[in-house]
């Protein structure tokens, strides 16, 4: 999600003045003109809230001198629960952070979203980008989104512990199992995960044991609708689910994703599936991951890759101002700054951006995605921030009583259909 990253998905803040930042906590509303003209002040409203990524996105906004803008950061789940809210002021905000795929989309499809298709064409700054993340920010034919950068997901683990240990990085299911029991031999914790505060991280073993069992096309189609939550082969993926619970540290039920970082990096849990925005949380030379372990060798490698940005509202009073500020967040120069100074390991858009200066851990998560047949966002992103809710109350209801797995999903296939209207 959530995505995540950065903290699934977190960033920002700063301070005022032309050109830069101003704090001005959970403004909702864009910066005011009382005789309705077009504004001569944006107001830019985000997620973003982590501490590194804050100051970075606060030193890119500085830079731009076109039109002052306002910098509102709000945190994640707030903005989440209030994002409706924010669009469908009579004042919303000009810019705002977020994922694309289905839910912008669904806001687009509402007639909250601001029509940014000349962003992609010509000499645009998004005209290079490629014909994947061009069709992931396309609406009834239009682009709404512009995505500034991207990330993969993986077993994050030390690579100073797995040599402690004796272990090295699994293929295969079977072997990932043997990993598991080996690291629990050790009186270590295999897996940690923060399903408190965070409850969509149990997304993350679901979206990929469907991915590894069932295939990137049957995911989305679930996703989607398409297919039923209490589907025999959704059963199978839970089957997979329930092989790995007697390996997670069970205070993870109170952790949030941040919180779960710790027993890694204290060498009390061995491993972790999360996104690289880990990075802001554990950062140094001893992190390492590798890819969800195949479990079915005729389904194709697919990977999550969460593709972050920006949309504007429809209802700015600076439409062309927001297009202008998002064209200049979009440009190559203010990824590769955003990225750096971010310290973070997501991954840019822009294929202008000179990648070989980023660490060897973000090299090999290019190499991971380059590799991959199939990408998809995350739970949330490929459905709804609705049908999230759902799935975090079945997922966490099944790591607590696996035992109750098929009332779960027909409880959770329910929910579905409620959300879905069908």
């Amino acid at each position: 999600m959530i995505s995540a990253p950065v903290s699934r998905r977190g960033f920002l803040a700063g301070l005022g003045g032309i050109g830069a930042a101003g704090i001005l906590g959970a403004c909702a509303t864009g910066s005011d003109d009382s005789s309705g003209a077009a504004s001569a002040t944006l107001t830019l409203q985000s997620s973003l809230s982590d501490p590194d990524p804050k100051a970075a996105l606060t030193e890119v906004v500085k830079g731009y001198a076109k039109t002052p803008v306002t910098l509102n950061t709000i945190a994640i789940e707030t903005f989440r629960a209030q994002l409706p809210t924010y669009l469908n002021s009579g004042n919303p905000p000009d810019v705002l952070t977020w994922y694309a795929g289905s839910v912008a989309r669904d806001y687009a499809s509402k007639g909250f979203l601001l029509d940014l298709s000349d962003l992609w064409t010509g000499n645009g700054p998004c005209a290079g980008f490629s014909p994947a993340l061009k069709e992931l920010s396309t609406n009834d034919g239009k682009q709404i989104f512009v995505p500034t950068n991207w990330y993969w997901w993986g077993l994050f683990y030390k690579k100073s512990a797995f040599q402690e240990w004796g272990v090295r990085p699994a293929e295969t299911w079977d072997e990932f199992i043997t990993l598991c029991k080996t690291i629990k031999s050790k009186g270590v914790h295999p897996l940690t995960m923060g399903t408190g505060s965070t409850q969509w991280v149990a997304s993350g073993w679901f979206d990929y044991l469907n991915l590894r069992v069932n295939g990137a096309d049957f995911h989305r189609e679930l996703l989607a609708g398409r297919h039923s939550f209490d589907d025999p082969k959704v059963k199978t993926v839970m089957d997979h689910y329930r092989q790995i619970l007697e390996f997670i540290d069970p205070k993870g039920r109170s952790y949030s994703w941040q919180d779960a970082v710790t027993p890694l990096n204290a060498k009390k849990a061995g491993m972790y599936l999360i996104g690289a925005f880990i990075t802001t949380a554990m950062p140094g030379d001893d992190l390492d991951f590798f890819r969800v372990p195949v479990i079915d060798k005729n389904v194709p490698l697919a990977e999550e890759a969460p593709t972050d940005g920006y949309f504007a509202s429809a209802k700015s009073r600076n439409a062309q101002g927001a297009k202008d500020l998002i064209g200049y967040l979009a440009a190559p120069e203010q990824q590769q700054k955003f990225i750096e100074l971010s310290k973070s390991s997501n991954l840019p858009t822009s294929s202008k951006v000179d990648t070989t200066r980023f660490s060897p851990l973000v090299q090999k998560g290019i190499k991971m995605l380059g590799e991959s047949a199939s990408l998809t966002q995350f739970f949330n992103r490929d459905s709804s921030d609705q049908l999230q809710t759902v799935a975090d109350t079945a997922l966490t209801k099944f790591l607590d009583a696996p035992e109750d797995v098929d009332k779960i999903l027909a409880d959770w296939q329910a929910g579905a259909k409620k959300v879905l209207g069908r």
